[in-house]
């Protein structure tokens, strides 16, 4: 059988596959409030044969966000509206991780109140959008502004929201949380040299790039514990205006102390579109090297190229985004090998029921 398939553990969680639904912005919470709601609890429970879900990136704090619609978990509100989505993927014997992010530089005033975003640096990414309906469920992309460098108060508050967003998500009934530190949002400008020119000890050396990844993740740690911590890291993506020459060896860097602190896993998101560059393989062992614990790969993997990473062991389990949405019985059709249905772009963001929970399984159109 395809190890894809085969049942494993992660820390001490049991997983019934190796597949992991990857986060995916879907844009569907209650307003006001950001609140996650009934129809979010039908999509994951209908996608919960995945042995691991990881939810879509989750709001620490008012002004993390960047898009329309995502949903936070620091409210009351929105802890009551994650408990059934948690206990719907739990039912149907998935485990499921909270996506946590503050997207930092990548946002607009809509979002902070009328002010500008905060960041490592008073630099604005270039040729970088985000989502932003227009009160009517219209969305259109709007440019990124330049935001202002945040202070040392600003870096500790923030650490702060993340650990208290870890505990809200685990009385909301996750299993453990994933810090993003990947795709140009906040901890990932502070890793890279072009989107940080601090001149404190935040910035300039690779230490010092990663100690704001480590201060969250220490902090997160000792809200929850290591074995409800993953980290997600991409090495290798540089849209966003994340083009930095020093990212590989400071993602290395990273994972060593990432390692130390034995957190449950790694998630390396790497690029997925048609020219996007190839992970060396190079890279790949000297990852696995440095980290031993679990680590997800996400980038357009199909099964011949999961089994592949899995058999080679520089991955323990394989995450699938978009086929996820189009394929809520994703599992079944690779196990089975299916054809797999089509996605509808136009659906992904926003809007209601329809390209989000109508998607049919393969048995109901065959």
């Amino acid at each position: 059988m395809s190890k894809l398939f085969q049942k494993t553990h992660l820390k001490s969680l049991d997983l019934q596959n190796r597949v992991v639904m990857a986060p995916m912005t879907r844009a569907r919470t209650s307003q006001p409030g950001n609140v996650p709601n009934e129809m979010m609890a039908t999509y994951y429970r209908q996608r919960a044969t995945a042995g691991l879900i990881i939810s879509e990136a989750t709001q620490i704090s008012d002004d993390s966000q960047g898009y329309s619609f995502t949903p936070g978990v620091y409210t009351d509100e929105q802890v009551k509206g994650w408990q059934p989505v948690t206990k719907a993927a739990h039912d149907q014997g998935a485990a499921i991780f909270c996506q946590l992010w503050h997207v930092g530089r990548v946002s607009h005033p809509r979002f902070q109140n009328g002010e500008r975003p905060i960041a490592p640096s008073a630099l604005a990414p270039v040729e970088t959008k985000v989502w932003i309906s227009d009160g009517k469920g219209n969305g259109n992309m709007v440019d990124c502004i330049q935001p202002r460098e945040m202070t040392q108060a600003d870096i500790e508050r923030v650490v702060k929201d993340f650990a208290f967003s870890a505990k809200r998500a685990v009385e909301a009934g996750f299993d453990g949380v994933e810090i993003h530190g990947g795709n140009g949002y906040l901890i990932d400008q502070f890793l890279r040299t072009n989107s940080n020119k601090r001149a404190d000890n935040y910035g300039g050396t690779r230490k010092n790039r990663i100690r704001f990844l480590l201060d969250v993740v220490d902090a997160v740690i000792e809200a929850i514990g290591a074995d409800k911590v993953g980290v997600r890291l991409a090495p290798f993506i540089t849209f966003k205006d994340m083009d930095c020459p020093d990212i590989v060896p400071t993602i290395l860097e990273a994972s060593k102390e990432l390692q130390a602190r034995d957190i449950a896993y790694m998630h390396l998101s790497e690029a997925d579109w048609d020219d996007a560059p190839v992970i060396p393989e190079r890279f790949r062992i000297e990852l696995r090297e440095i980290f031993t614990n679990t680590i997800i790969v996400a980038g357009s993997y199909t099964q011949e190229r999961a089994d592949e990473v899995l058999t080679k062991g520089y991955a323990d389990l394989v995450a699938f985004g978009r086929p996820f949405v189009s394929n809520p019985d994703l599992v079944s059709r690779l196990k089975n090998d299916y054809a797999l249905a089509d996605l509808d772009g136009a659906t992904l963001f926003g809007g209601n029921e329809h390209g989000y929970i109508d998607y049919p399984t393969f048995s109901e159109i065959n």
